[in-house]
């Protein structure tokens, strides 16, 4: 895990070139290529793409380009450049995809609430959009669960991480006797018990709804995308020569 790879490599520096540029941009580079929820007029097409090379601070795309330089120059040897690149940005927009389903899902779900206790469409997407409802509906809807609506309508999400867990996925498939270890907890741990467990929790506190400023549900949907590829590639013995 020592050497850095050329596509590994251009990947980090388009992650670093697009943080420092949204540094100088005062909010006008989150707006544009961070992911905003399908139906939010701040929706573009483009989003699901641009998110991946978008963080949130120095320490988001730190462990993001740590965790793809570490397990990524791997695959990429492994499978060569053009697969990997196949690779990661497919487990990328799987991310976008189950998170955005899963948005959906709830988004809707307080929805049809809501109109059974009695608002209306247009009164609905009014409080989507700007925050303010009448609070006689808090005898229907719970306080969280309103928040909630609204937090995932009018947030972003932003970052390589559900790229970074496909590759993480596949990693530990390709090399599962690997020993790793978390920075907190210097004990060292094989690869196909530590990737499993680290997603074991993000579906605890995704399906639990605990408020950690995470999307757990992008990191799982990049593991799954991640798993299916790595797992097909493997089971059919898939001819690196395709990709030359």
């Amino acid at each position: 895990m020592g050497k850095i790879t050329d596509t590994v490599k251009f990947l980090l520096i388009l992650n670093v070139i697009f943080f420092i540029g949204s540094q100088f941009m005062n909010g006008v580079a989150e707006r544009l290529f961070a992911l905003y929820y399908f139906e939010n007029p701040g929706f573009q097409y483009w989003q699901p793409l641009t998110s991946m090379f978008m963080h949130a601070n120095f320490f988001h795309i730190l462990f993001n380009m740590y965790a793809l330089w570490a397990f990524g120059s791997p695959l990429e040897i492994r499978w060569g450049q053009k697969k990997f690149l196949f690779f990661y940005f497919s487990a990328g927009l799987g991310s976008a995809l189950i998170y955005t389903l899963v948005n959906y899902y709830q988004l809707h779900s307080g929805m049809d609430a809501l109109t059974n206790a009695g608002m209306s469409h247009e009164q609905i997407m009014d409080f989507l959009n700007t925050g303010k409802y009448n609070t006689s509906i808090l005898d229907y809807v719970s306080q969280d669960s309103i928040q909630s609506m609204y937090n995932t309508y009018n947030g972003v999400a932003l970052g390589a991480s559900g790229a970074v867990y496909g590759v993480l996925v596949a990693f530990g498939m390709m090399f599962p006797n690997v020993e790793l270890m978390l920075i907190f907890l210097p004990i060292p741990i094989k690869a196909k018990y530590f990737i499993p467990g680290i997603i074991v929790l993000d579906l605890v506190f995704g399906i639990t709804g605990a408020q950690t400023g995470i999307a757990h549900f992008a990191h799982i949907g990049g593991a799954l995308f991640g798993f299916i590829m790595a797992w097909y590639w493997k089971k059919n013995s898939f001819d690196n020569h395709r990709w030359n």
